[in-house]
This record gives C-alpha cells, structure tokens and sequence, in this order.
C-alpha cells in the first residue's frame, strides 16, 4: 500500500511531531512522545548495547528521519563512527520534511535538512563520524547489503504492514546481520517475537519506551 498520499503532521505528547496515515490509522511514531520513542528504542536499547568505536546500523523504514538524526548526534556524543543505510519505499517530500520540527528540538536544523537533502542511492558522508546511505528499496522483493552491526526495525505495526513482519522478512534481517548483531523494534506482539524465533534470533523483552511496558531485541548469537 502507498502510504505517502494524505499524510498530515501531528504533535505528539512530548512535543515532538509525526506524520499520520489517514488510510492506515496509524502514525510514524508513537503519540506518546517520537523523540522519546525513538531515544529509547532506537538508542537506549539498540545503539547503548554495544562497545565498539564504530557500527553498521541498518534502518527499516527512513520514515521522518527522526532515528537517522537521533543516530547521527549520538555517535558524536559518544565519539563513535557510524556507517547508517535506510530503505524507504515511500520517501516523504521536501515540504514534509521542512514542516517538521526534529531539528530544532535538538539545535540541528541544518544536519536534518542535510540528511533529508541528500541524493538517494549514494553514500553521503554528512559529519567526520557519520556516513548516510539511503536507498529506495522493497524489502520484500529486493536484494539487501550486508554486514551490519544492528537494525532498527521501524515498520509499521504488523496489523497495519504485515508483509513487513513474515518469516521470510526476518530471515532476511538474520543474513544482513553480523555474528552478535540485534535487532530492535517497538513491537513486543507474541507473533512477531515466535517469528523472529523460527527465523534463528535469540529474541528477549526489554523494558518499553513511555506508553509502552515492553519492547524486543533480537539477538544474532
């Protein structure tokens, strides 16, 4: 399904914006609060896992941009070089992007219009320790790179886009995985975590975003 007709921006409880999909009744982030899902999700139980000076993240749905920017001002807190590749079948538009407000939440305005800006299907080096790789792929159909440290796997949820949470789709996330790699989503469905399981992922609950008691990483071992 197209999701990129009808879109509309909405402010969620902590301030921070998300776009709504009028024809899935369902939302980008969660209305609780995007950038505090995103840090907690994304970061927290994702990027914090790890003790390396530089990791490989793959990203599942480039959406708003919100976890590619988070990402990006992480690594330069922690002083850690990141290589980030996003698929998005649904790129927003410029205009969307510009009526967002993640960048002066955070001061960056002009890193998020950077990372918005730049040219699909190439790597863009957009800061010394951040690299950016955005590609128009279907994760169904398409052949996906490899090596990665971790997957942040933001689909929408599976009752909503549920060709994105089969068997298949999480074999395909163990094999671009590293050995020791996760993978972290907000979901925390009993589906999707026998799922993850039959695909080969050591899969464990951890502690929720606001709004949320639980969540999944799921462990290449």
């Amino acid at each position: 399904m197209d999701v990129s007709s009808k879109r509309h921006i909405i402010t969620t409880k902590d301030g921070s914006h998300s776009l709504m999909v009028p024809e899935l009744n369902e939302q980008y982030h969660s209305i609780h609060g995007a950038q505090q899902e995103a840090e907690h999700v994304f970061l927290k139980m994702g990027l914090d896992y790890f003790e390396k000076d530089h990791l490989a993240v793959f990203e599942v749905g480039f959406g708003t941009g919100l976890n590619t920017l988070l990402s990006c001002l992480w690594g330069r807190g922690n002083e850690i070089s990141i290589a980030y590749t996003a698929v998005e079948k649904y790129p927003i538009s410029t205009k969307e992007a510009n009526q967002l407000n993640y960048g002066e939440l955070v001061n960056q305005p002009q890193l998020f219009n950077q990372l918005h800006e730049c040219d699909w299907e190439s790597n863009v080096i957009l800061t010394k320790n951040f690299s950016l790789s955005k590609l128009k792929l279907d994760l169904t159909k398409d052949e996906l790179p490899v090596g990665f440290d971790i997957i942040f796997f933001d689909a929408f949820a599976p009752n909503k886009q549920p060709k994105l949470w089969t068997i298949e789709i999480f074999k395909k996330m163990y094999t671009i995985l590293n050995e020791g790699g996760v993978l972290v989503t907000y979901c925390c469905q009993g589906e999707a975590k026998r799922t993850m399981l039959k695909a080969g992922f050591k899969v464990e609950k951890v502690p929720g975003p606001p709004g949320k008691r639980e969540m999944l990483r799921a462990i290449k071992c």
